[in-house]
């Protein structure tokens, strides 16, 4: 199983191929900005499995985290700085190799990303979307190059 370098690099092939995507059907977008802040979802997602255990990466997790919510704090966003908060705080009280090594949170675990903005202050799902696609792309490649997705009695990835 690949450390938090491996998970990172995953993370930005999982970027790359997501840009590529996008590029293809001509949703790129132009701005940097929106680049960098799928790259980001990507980056967490990739991150986020090992957050339950004490490790570099969860340090990294939590640090960007820790910026992003001082950023919402100063900009008054409270509640989303309380979402945040709250779904920092879940990881922390399960055990490693749990909930978050699995297929189901994979797929669950984005949709927050769109579903919260959608169905509580009612904006388009669109606008969210790539921002989901980009987590779980993330995620996903975390729970490949740990051999989670062969099953538990499959071969490993090592």
């Amino acid at each position: 199983m690949p450390g938090y370098k491996g998970h990172i690099a995953g993370a930005l092939c999982a970027a790359g191929l997501l840009g590529l995507g996008l590029w293809f059907l001509g949703l790129l977008p132009r701005d940097w900005l929106t680049l960098a802040g799928l790259t980001g979802f990507c980056l967490v997602g990739a991150l986020f499995p090992d957050i339950d255990t004490k490790s570099k990466g969860q340090y990294l997790f939590y640090a960007a985290l820790l910026a992003v919510d001082a950023g919402l704090l100063l900009q008054k966003s409270y509640e989303w700085a309380a979402y945040l908060g709250l779904a920092a705080i879940i990881p922390g009280v399960t055990p490693h190799r749990g909930w978050t090594h699995s297929v189901w949170s994979m797929l669950l675990i984005p949709q927050a990303v769109w579903a919260v903005p959608v169905f509580l202050y009612d904006r388009p799902a669109a606008d969210f979307l790539p921002y989901a696609l980009a987590l779980g792309l993330g995620y996903f490649s975390h729970l490949l190059l740990d051999g989670e997705l062969l099953g538990r009695g499959g071969r490993r990835m090592k």
